[in-house]
């Protein structure tokens, strides 16, 4: 299959660009600023690496029409590009803001946008977006992240309603505490007091959300869409 996937210089995204490669995909990813680290993975995968801004409209036309080019077409579209704060609700700037929700939500909005216009017309195709459990359950100093993941879960239930009919699923995972940079920067004292609220009592890793993904992108689930599925160790149970 054809794969795009957002955010895929690091993290989540790597591992996804790694699994569909190592399933014999052809698989492009776009990444913001992450030049050598984008290129690395390029050189060790195959996957074709787009510099693109998901929080700009006209870069993401630009952005989908170069990757349906390389790759022929798109298959699977899985909506990883995010960024994450931490910051007193009181704290919080216009920017602040403007800033999570135009990458966390809009991005994701617009690339679907420009792809799902592809996969109608073929009458088939997989998206999925990444969410968060604190987009279920909410995280105190993260209500701009939260509430930017809790939008990607009413896209998802939606889209899979209006995209179901041309033979398109939509469905939504939503991590937990995984061992990536964006939760490097929490403190020793902080990740155990998350790692013992998890029921699984560890950090998942990028590995694992990226499984969740290929179900989500195959056959067997060809069954399942408007759903979010919980990779949280059971957390927000």
């Amino acid at each position: 299959m054809r794969i795009l996937i957002t955010g895929g210089s690091r993290g989540i995204g790597a591992a996804c660009v790694r699994a569909f490669c190592e399933r014999g995909d052809r698989v492009a990813f776009f990444y913001r600023s992450s030049h050598e680290t984008a290129q690395t993975l390029a050189r060790e995968t195959g996957a074709f690496a787009i510099c693109a801004d998901v929080s700009d409209a006209e870069t993401v036309k630009t952005a989908v029409a170069c990757a349906a080019k390389t790759l022929g077409g798109i298959d699977v579209l899985v909506n990883n590009a995010g960024v994450g704060q931490i910051k007193l609700f009181s704290d919080l700037t216009d920017g602040d803001w403007r800033r999570m929700i135009d990458t966390n939500l809009s991005g994701a909005f617009y690339v679907s946008r420009e792809v799902s216009r592809l996969m109608v017309a073929q009458q088939k195709g997989f998206i999925v977006n990444i969410g968060s459990m604190w987009g279920k359950i909410g995280a105190s100093c993260e209500v701009h992240y939260s509430a930017a993941k809790a939008g990607l879960r009413g896209m998802t239930m939606a889209l899979a309603k209006e995209l179901g009919p041309s033979g398109i699923t939509v469905n939504c995972i939503e991590p937990g505490l995984i061992d990536t940079e964006m939760n490097a920067a929490l403190d020793d004292e902080t990740r155990c007091a998350l790692c013992d609220e998890t029921p699984l009592c560890r950090m998942g890793s990028p590995a694992d959300v990226a499984a969740a993904v290929l179900f989500f992108c195959s056959d067997a689930a060809s069954f399942i869409t408007g759903q979010c599925l919980g990779v949280d160790g059971g957390f927000a149970v």
